[in-house]
């Protein structure tokens, strides 16, 4: 029996990458399902929609599109209503247009919808396809579609039951030119990469990324995804609990 995949995204049911995802996930199932916000939620990183209606919208035969919702409450919408009395073993979410590589998956919708499938007990990866953003790239999608479904495979190989979520970033290189699979941890900055940026409209700004916080690890996810061409994969906690720093202060603090 095929393992039931849910996916979701954060760029909106009609984006291309969930297109590309579609075709990974069908690749290894015959049992996938859709449920994707109805418009971009980029950066909406793990917010639900609390204290307001929301409406499920079926655009085709096992695709849906939640009305003015989250990543998240996709992947809740599906996993505890849309499937049914049977939720999905596995949620995909992506495939994101652009990267989501170092503290960036903080704010990522695209990690946010697998951390909410996993804390609902499936298998889940976030998936992005890189761009140079500085040369002004066109987004090409050809590494995440040659290469997807191949790697979801080898997560769910190598998955243990462990209480973790995957992150995973492909190369903005030509398929041929990918080295591998890397597993690595992913990039702390030294500061916040959002800062204010001023707007050309008189009393407005933007909440951006101008550049990237330096330095960069060399062994970390944003270089050698860069220099290498590799796929990046990223375990990450769900309990995010510091439990060295847990003992340390026990029984030190006192009122």
């Amino acid at each position: 029996m095929s393992q039931r995949i849910l996916i979701t995204n954060d760029d909106g049911v009609d984006a291309p990458g969930i297109a590309v995802l579609q075709a990974i996930a069908a690749q290894i199932s015959d049992d996938v399902w859709t449920v994707a916000p109805d418009t971009n939620q980029s950066g909406a990183g793990h917010r639900f929609t609390l204290r307001r209606e929301l409406e499920i919208e079926q655009h085709a035969d096992r695709v849906f599109a939640i009305i003015g919702g989250s990543p998240a409450d996709c992947v809740v919408a599906g996993m505890t209503h849309i499937l049914g009395d049977k939720p999905a073993d596995i949620v995909l979410s992506g495939v994101n247009a652009g990267q989501n590589l170092g503290d960036i998956i903080h704010a990522s919708g695209t990690a946010a919808g697998a951390r909410e499938g996993a804390l609902q007990g499936a298998i889940a990866i976030a998936m992005s396809q890189s761009i140079d953003f500085k040369e002004g790239q066109e987004i090409i999608w050809d590494t995440a579609a040659r290469h997807g479904a191949a790697t979801v495979r080898a997560i769910l190989a190598a998955h243990a039951g462990d209480d973790v979520y995957y992150n995973v970033n492909f190369p903005a290189c030509p398929p041929d030119a990918v080295s591998g699979i890397a597993v690595v941890p992913h990039q702390r900055f030294s500061r916040s990469p959002f800062r204010y940026y001023a707007s050309h409209n008189a009393g407005k700004f933007f909440v951006a990324i101008p550049e990237t916080p330096l330095p960069l690890s060399p062994d970390h996810d944003f270089e050698v995804m860069r220099r290498d061409n590799a796929i990046t994969v990223t375990p990450l906690l769900l309990q995010q609990t510091d439990m060295a720093m847990v003992e340390r202060m026990r029984g030190t603090l006192k009122l």
